[in-house]
Order: C-alpha cells, then sequence, then structure tokens
C-alpha cells in the first residue's frame, strides 16, 4: 500500500495568523486616521498618513519574519516525521528544539513510535507463532495420516503382487516404486515444514545440519561457525534464524553457483546475529525481482521477529546476507 501524500492546504497556520494580523493592523491604521483627524486631501497629513502606512507594513514584514523563525522548528519536526519508514524500526531521535512546544511534541512522537514498535514485535512473534503451530500441525497430519495410507496402499500392492499374472507383476512392481517414492518425498517435506532437530537439539544443531545437508546435496564446500551459546533465544526467534538459514542456503543452491559457502551464527548479550556469505555470481539487489529470491518474505520475518535483514551483493562478487535479532 502507497503512503498518502501530503497536499498544502492554502490556509496554513502561519498563513492564518499574518492574514489576521494584517486585518488587526489595517483597521487599526484606519481607525488611528480617523482619530487623529487625518485628511488625505492635505499635503502635509498625506505624508503623516503614508509614514503611518510604511511603519505598519513594516510591522506586517517584521511580523512575518518572527513567524516564520518561530514556525521553522515545527516544518522539521513535520519533515522528520514524514522521512520515517514505518516498515523499518523507529529512528527518530530527539532534537534540541528552541521551543519547549516542539520538544514535547517531538518527545510524545518518539515515545508513541517506541509503543507501535512494542506492540508489532509482539504481534509480529504471536503471528510467527502461529505460522509454526499450522506448520507443526501440517506435518503431523502429512506423518501420521497421509504417510499411514500411502503404507496401507504399498502393502495392498504387494498382496496384489502375489497373486497377480506374471505380465502384471511389473506393473505393480513399477506401481510399488513409484508409491516408496511418493512416501519419501512426503517425509521430507514433513521434516522441512517442521524440523524436528530444532525442537529436539536446538538452534546451533540444526543450523549445522543445514549446512552439511546443503554440502551433500550441492557438491560446494560449506563451513559454520557457531559463537556463543543461542539457547537462551525464545523459539520464535530461533525459528526465524532456522528459516533464513534456510532459505538463504537454498538461494545459494539455485542462484548463485558458489565454490564455497561460510556460514556464521554469533549469540550474545545483545542478541543474535546470523551471517551467510558466498563467492559465487552475485547480483543487484535492486534490480532483482524480489520474489524470485524469497527476499522479501525474509525482511518480513526478519521484522516479524523485531530483527533487520540486510543484503550486500556484486554481480560476479558473490552475496552477503546478515540477519541480526536483539
Amino acid at each position: 500500500m502507497s503512503r498518502p501524500t501530503f497536499r498544502r492546504r492554502d490556509d496554513s497556520l502561519i498563513g492564518q495568523v499574518v492574514a489576521a494580523n494584517a486585518v488587526l493592523v489595517t483597521l487599526t491604521l484606519f481607525a488611528a486616521s480617523l482619530a487623529a483627524g487625518l485628511d488625505i486631501s492635505v499635503a502635509e497629513q498625506r505624508w503623516q498618513f503614508l509614514v503611518l502606512a510604511l511603519a505598519i507594513v513594516l510591522t506586517l514584514c517584521v511580523n512575518l519574519w518572527m513567524l516564520q523563525r518561530r514556525f521553522a522548528p515545527l516544518e522539521r519536526l513535520v519533515d522528520r516525521v514524514e522521512a520515517i519508514d514505518p516498515a523499518e524500526p523507529s529512528t527518530f531521535a530527539i532534537s534540541d528544539d528552541p521551543v519547549d512546544e516542539i520538544d514535547r511534541l517531538s518527545v510524545a512522537f518518539q515515545g508513541l513510535l517506541s509503543r507501535i514498535d512494542d506492540e508489532r514485535r509482539r504481534s509480529g512473534k504471536l503471528v510467527l507463532r502461529a505460522q509454526e503451530q499450522e506448520r507443526r500441525r501440517i506435518a503431523r497430519d502429512l506423518h501420521d495420516e497421509v504417510n499411514q495410507a500411502l503404507t496401507a496402499v504399498l502393502l495392498r500392492l504387494e498382496a496384489l503382487a502375489q497373486d497377480s499374472a506374471p505380465e502384471q507383476r511389473e506393473q505393480v512392481s513399477e506401481l510399488k516404486v513409484l508409491t516408496g517414492q511418493a512416501m519419501d518425498e512426503l517425509l521430507r517435506l514433513a521434516r522441512q515444514l517442521r524440523p524436528s532437530a530444532l525442537d529436539d537439539h536446538g538452534l546451533a544443531p540444526a543450523v549445522e545440519a543445514q549446512v552439511r545437508n546443503f554440502a551433500e546435496r550441492t557438491g560446494v564446500e560449506a563451513r559454520i561457525e557457531v559463537h556463543g551459546d543461542p539457547g537462551y533465544l525464545d523459539d520464535e526467534t530461533q525459528t526465524v534464524v532456522y528459516r533464513i538459514a534456510q532459505e538463504a542456503l537454498s538461494n545459494v543452491a539455485q542462484h548463485a553457483h558458489p565454490g564455497r559457502v561460510d556460514v556464521e551464527l554469533t549469540a550474545g548479550d545483545g542478541g543474535v546475529e546470523l551471517r551467510v556469505r558466498d563467492d559465487g555470481d552475485g547480483f543487484d539487489p535492486r534490480a532483482t525481482r524480489e520474489g524470485g529470491l524469497g527476499l522479501a518474505g525474509m525482511a518480513e520475518r526478519a521484522r516479524l521477529a523485531g530483527g533487520v535483514l540486510d543484503l550486500r551483493s556484486t554481480r560476479g562478487g558473490g552475496t552477503e546476507l546478515t540477519l541480526r535479532v536483539p
């Protein structure tokens, strides 16, 4: 959804103040002229009236200049607010403006953004938890129900093979092979939906298993380094790190054609950081369709966990993807 555009109105606050002052000063001029009995038909009084008018015009100019100076901090505050990206964590900082009301507005707005960030992190974790619960349910249904049904089909095929004529046994054997392949693919999908290593052993062993599977599947040299113990992280954060590592390695296997991949997982007091580097083909991130590499999905998953995803790549220079979750 595109951000709404702001159209300046003619009835701005400073314009209204200047217009009101102009009307008051003009009325004051005529009232003073009437009170002094000035007659513009008399040359001497005409000059007095002109001097009075010039003084009032000068007063209006000084008034406008002072109003612009006093409203300038408010304009700067509006510009800073408009520059904020609602999809990113708040970076709004309070400036030392000379106007007390502007300072109060800045403090209030920073507090509002802080509450929005807290609510976004809370609701993001709820979304991630719901997603993983649904994945776990689907994986369990695939394993317990669909896989059992395929097992029953396989048993029936074996019984059918014993009772079939010799010319039909070859076809039944082919069906048994296809059924076995379907069962293997089903179990693989179930493990991808909810990896047992993440539940049984934790984040670090699960990511290490991902890297080993990647190396065995692709033949690419892959190395992982783990610093610290990410076991203290909550389940949602561990799941986000694992999923992004999974998607990053999948992108490397499909698009990068690398000779080597380095994965680094660091956990400490400041949070967790995942870094995936490869020496492959690289690409221009600005010209890449986000849907093709799943970058938008990874960035959204990182935002839901309150983290930031950083991607750096150049054509022929490899790619480095970094996830930071506080």
